[in-house]
């Protein structure tokens, strides 16, 4: 009957039904302070050559190892190319992102990955980082940021070699990395030297996807890069991915907002059951064609168990 709309910790207004008009373009017009006409930024996608390459890629549950996760996946990415990955809660998005990211999910990992043609090792973070691959944790609070420190420690983790000379941090150079990197993602702040944990949620994320910035990956993985954000972050957020996939850039997006991953793909993947369940182009890619692939993998995979049991 009613909708109050709170930012940055005030009553902005109340909405009522019986005399105001409670659209969802009304609604976000409170939250943001303007009115929002684009909820995402137009762009020219300029598609090059496939960067990322994974091949019949298998993963087992970490505690019951007779359980597949992930099950004989096979995609690609190209430079300048947002791929995103559709599926229900438990279809093993993040656990094939993470288990790609240093194995840092997962048990009796079998598969291949390939970055500009060659075949790397991914087997730690380490090696992962250095064959060019980065993963933005969809949890940032209990595994992306450090709250208590400030934006600029933060930002330099991923990229400590950069602002080092024989392994001592460069005060100077620490400084202007995340500078430079934080007007590229538009972290509003007092200065760098601001705890993460007195950010806002927004810039907590832009924060997060600063730190993979400066890793320089050729290969970004963003698991729910939007989660618990206003639509105005949103937007500077999707901005940036558009930045990004502009320098040639692969992005892979993992999302559960269905309107999101829409809006910003240029392919779409819909995984289920651990599986593949359909690839579409934006031209095809429709929140009925992903739900109908869902459905359908999830049909063969009953059907599949029942022939089992009988």
């Amino acid at each position: 009957d009613e909708i109050t709309v709170l930012r940055d910790g005030h009553t902005i207004e109340t909405l009522r039904e019986e005399k105001d008009r409670k659209d969802e373009n009304r609604i976000i017009k409170g939250m943001v302070g303007r009115e929002v006409t684009q909820r995402f930024p137009p762009r020219e996608a300029a598609i090059g050559e496939k960067v990322l390459e994974v091949k019949d890629w298998t993963v087992y549950h970490p505690d019951y190892r007779t359980k597949k996760v992930i099950n004989g996946v096979s995609f690609h990415a190209r430079a300048g190319e947002v791929v995103g990955f559709a599926g229900l809660m438990g279809s093993g998005r993040t656990e094939l992102a993470m288990s790609m990211f240093g194995r840092t999910y997962g048990s009796g990992v079998s598969g291949e990955v390939r970055v500009r043609g060659r075949t790397v090792d991914v087997s730690t973070v380490d090696k992962a980082m250095q064959a060019g691959i980065a993963y933005m944790t969809e949890d940032r609070k209990m595994y992306g940021l450090v709250l208590f420190n400030d934006i600029k420690w933060n930002i330099s983790l991923a990229n400590l070699k950069k602002i080092s000379r024989h392994a001592v941090i460069q005060s100077s150079e620490e400084e202007a990395m995340a500078e430079d990197v934080c007007r590229v993602t538009r972290v509003k702040a007092r200065s760098i030297r601001q705890k993460v944990g007195d950010l806002s949620g927004g810039n907590q994320q832009k924060v997060l996807l600063s730190k993979w910035i400066t890793a320089s990956p050729d290969v970004l993985i963003l698991d729910e890069p939007t989660r618990g954000i206003d639509v105005g972050a949103k937007y500077e957020i999707y901005s940036v991915i558009n930045e990004l996939a502009a320098q040639g850039k692969s992005i892979i997006v993992i999302s559960s907002d269905m309107s999101e991953l829409l809006g910003i793909s240029d392919r779409v993947y819909v995984l289920s059951e651990g599986v593949i369940a359909g690839e579409f182009t934006r031209e095809k890619a429709t929140q009925a064609s992903i739900m109908k692939a869902i459905m359908d993998q999830q049909a063969r995979s009953n059907a599949y168990a029942n022939e089992k049991v009988i």
